[in-house]
């Protein structure tokens, strides 16, 4: 148990001048990099690791914590105001962010979006700060049977976004899974439909995927629909009611509990090694839609949605390093960076560390709380900034904005092959848009592919194939009938829309 006075010795340490300067900085350059599409905050980590080595421990692994922080809140920003999402986890951001702004109130969708990721974010600081141990705990007992469940349960949630078209949502689901398996096989390590481009052995880049379906298709569509008119990026509506330029109290606490119930789904899933804050949002957003009395408002710009989805990938960001501190494993690419300042700093991360480095713990906590607050003000400041830059024409912004995007996936990817691979994927996403097919789903099957397919493998090598050995895990029979239990009640409550839908037609 680590005493109270180290405790304190560490906040303190925390909240001086010099390690303010860092997190101030790391959560500046994060924002940046995630408003520009296809960079993110990942790469800047990355980046920025090798010159930690001459700071202090504290300041360096504040500063990659401030960047990882930062990083997310600057991704929701283009994704609300040109529907271009910065990194992809701000895509679910987008199914409503963008429509609240076309209708004219951009600052209320960007202020909630930065709101709720901060609400979320503080959240899974919380938790890690009191109950990382147990949690970390927790999650070592999702095995390879509990994770596969927890799999099956995350494609039964897409039940909720498939629409009035269950078989295009279908079509979309198995497309996403399909290239999914593009790349090495994950039991044998052999070469799958790579057709001798050995490029695709490591699978298809997601970042490549995910910004050409949802960021370039999307700006090809805008600037076919421009007719060689020279016209804004998106049109400010001034509607001269001083509530559309903000979020109110009211708005804020009426979305309470669609936070709430991001921030839990975030946090449990960032304490899963490998699910990631892509997938947490997407869940939320779905679980929010599901439980919604409205569900036919959302994708309209319903601001419970922007609630939902900010809240779960923020969330993330806290409970990754719950299994770092505690374990030493690392729970997304930006806790594997941030082990690997650890380690340059000679420190390891483990069941030890809280013993040998209490004070640098809770220095780190300190400084995880302070860089909430610092992104809720540099946030304040620099949405408006942004507000501005998108009235600018719509030849200049998307130009631009497509520039970027080649710039940020050829950085990410290492090369040009994967900008070629975005444009395919950016034609694709059009064409799957222009017939009614859900890119969100496609993507969240996309993304959620390789890791079912891993789970799948090892499942079957502990059952030996024996279905009925699942009953030995009664977290993962939960699931399954959870997730049974989701698609017939979503299903069902589709069906139920639509025909209310088609009564509402007929009786007009």
């Amino acid at each position: 148990m680590v005493e109270l006075s180290t405790i304190l010795a560490g906040f303190g340490d925390a909240f001086s001048l010099i390690n303010l300067a860092y997190v101030l900085l790391g959560v500046v350059i994060g924002q940046f990099v995630g408003a520009v599409p296809g960079i993110g905050p990942v790469m800047a980590m990355a980046i920025a690791v090798p010159f930690t080595f001459a700071l202090d421990p504290l300041p360096a692994i504040a500063f990659l914590i401030g960047v990882n922080k930062g990083g997310l809140v600057g991704g929701a920003v283009p994704a609300v105001l040109m529907n271009t999402p910065g990194t992809p986890d701000a895509a679910a951001t987008a199914l409503d962010g963008y429509p609240l702004a076309k209708s004219g109130k951009p600052l209320k969708a960007t202020k909630m979006a930065l709101f709720s990721s901060v609400t979320g974010d503080t959240f899974s600081d919380i938790v890690l700060i009191t109950v990382s141990a147990p949690m970390a705990i927790l999650a070592l007992k999702m095995g390879p049977v509990e994770i596969l469940a927890l799999m099956i349960f995350a494609f039964s949630v897409l039940a909720g976004l498939v629409g009035n078209s269950l078989v295009k949502g279908i079509i979309a689901a198995a497309l996403g899974l399909l290239f999914a398996t593009i790349g090495s096989d994950p039991e044998n390590y052999t070469p799958r439909l790579i057709f001798g481009m050995w490029d695709l052995y490591d699978g298809l880049p997601l970042a490549s995927v995910a910004i050409g379906m949802l960021a370039i298709s999307e700006i090809l569509r805008r600037l076919s629909e421009t007719g060689g008119k020279v016209e804004a990026a998106i049109d400010l509506i001034d509607t001269g009611n001083p509530d559309d330029r903000r979020v109110t109290w009211d708005e804020y606490w009426s979305c309470r509990y669609v936070m709430l119930r991001g921030a839990v789904t975030g946090t449990i899933l960032g304490a899963l090694p490998g699910i990631g804050s892509t997938a947490a949002a997407f869940m939320s957003y779905a679980f929010t839609k599901a439980a919604s009395d409205d569900p036919q408002s959302f994708g309209k710009g319903n601001i419970k949605g922007i609630a939902a989805a900010e809240s779960a990938n923020s969330a993330v960001v806290g409970a990754n390093l719950i299994p770092l501190l505690t374990l030493g494993i690392p729970g997304s690419v930006g806790a594997a960076l941030i082990i690997s300042a650890f380690m340059i700093h000679g420190l390891q991360p483990g069941p030890l560390l809280f013993e040998n480095q209490g004070r640098l713990v809770y220095g780190l906590f300190g400084a995880m709380i302070m860089a909430n607050f610092i992104n809720l003000w540099v946030g304040q400041l620099g949405l408006r900034f942004w507000v501005k830059v998108v009235t600018a024409p719509i030849s200049v912004i998307f130009s631009s904005a497509i520039l970027m995007c080649i710039v940020g996936v050829s950085m990410a990817t290492s090369g040009l092959f994967g900008v070629a691979v975005m444009l395919v994927f950016a034609g694709l996403g059009y064409l799957m848009a222009s017939f009614g097919y859900s890119l969100v789903i496609f993507i969240i099957a996309f993304f959620l592919g390789p890791r079912l397919e891993i789970s799948v493998a090892q499942s079957l090598a502990l059952t030996n194939g024996d279905l009925s050995q699942i009953l030995r895990y009664p977290v993962a029979v939960a699931l399954l009938v959870m997730s049974v239990v989701a698609v017939a009640y979503l299903l069902w409550r589709n069906q139920a829309i639509q025909r209310l839908e088609q009564k509402d037609d007929a009786n007009v």
